[in-house]
């Protein structure tokens, strides 16, 4: 398929993993909006693209942030498409930490609101969005990239809230996309092991490193191109449904 003419959204599209994507559906030809809360360098990517990508300053936890966002899709055109690539926000505790003292509950609810309930608010207001369109001679009306980890398989020692919330989301790739095949909208998820995102570079090449090694193959840390590639892919493959995907080189994390 050809992007030419569409309309795709990609929530975190200032990070390393939402940008990587923003770039490489705009060289296929989309237009873009960039839903973010991070204004300078949102704003910058979409300046330096060009006028076929626009940043939309957006909340996925706030309804009327999102349904703003959706409105901006309309300046250029029918949105069929979205990546949900956002975070930002994590705890590192144990359910009982070495002091004694439990996970604090905040911690919790704020991972798995920001990662979760958040996922599903773009999730839903997207699809009645897309689900609103003609279909495409395939009966296809669009299609929705969720992002999961493999944490959400094997989470680590003080991952708790983290592994919830994308296990959460792991739980929530094939309900969806069977709720939504009624209307003609794929969903899938992809799952990352260990990115070699801008914020895991602010550990030093030291503890990138030390990562590395327990990735058999290829033994590096994944490119956000990596996945941007992986996304566009799930986007245009029309028989890939239900589905998350590792991107990992073969990682499984160790308890620790």
């Amino acid at each position: 398929m050809s992007f030419e003419g569409e309309v795709v959204l990609v929530t975190g599209g200032a990070g390393g993993l939402g940008a990587a994507t923003v770039r490489k559906l705009h060289a296929e030809g989309a237009s873009v909006v960039i839903a973010d809360l991070a204004d300078e360098p949102a704003q910058k990517l979409a300046d330096e693209l060009g006028n076929k990508v626009v940043y939309s300053r957006t909340d996925v936890l706030d309804d009327d942030s999102v349904e703003a966002t959706l409105a901006a899709c309309d300046k250029l055109g029918k949105l069929r498409y979205a990546v949900i690539a956002h975070g930002g926000y994590g705890v590192l505790e144990k359910v009982v930490n070495r002091d004694g003292t439990p996970h604090s509950r905040k911690g919790f609810t704020d991972t798995i609101n920001l990662y979760l309930t958040g996922t599903y608010n773009v999730l839903r207001l997207a699809s009645a969005k897309i689900a609103t369109l003609e279909p495409k001679p395939n009966g296809e009306r669009g299609a929705i990239v969720m992002t999961s980890s493999i944490a959400g398989y094997e989470g680590q020692m003080g991952q708790s809230a983290y592994a919830t919330a994308k296990a959460g989301v792991i739980g929530l790739t094939l309900a969806g996309a069977r709720d939504l095949s009624s209307v003609g909208i794929r969903l899938n998820s992809i799952a990352p092991g260990t990115m070699r995102t801008p914020l895991l570079e602010l550990l030093g090449e030291e503890a990138l490193d030390k990562f590395a090694k327990n990735i058999p193959f290829p033994k590096r840390l994944g490119a956000p191109d990596e996945y941007a590639f992986l996304a566009q892919h799930l986007l245009e493959n029309p028989y890939i449904n239900g589905e998350v995907v590792r991107v990992d080189g073969a990682q499984r994390f160790q308890p620790r």
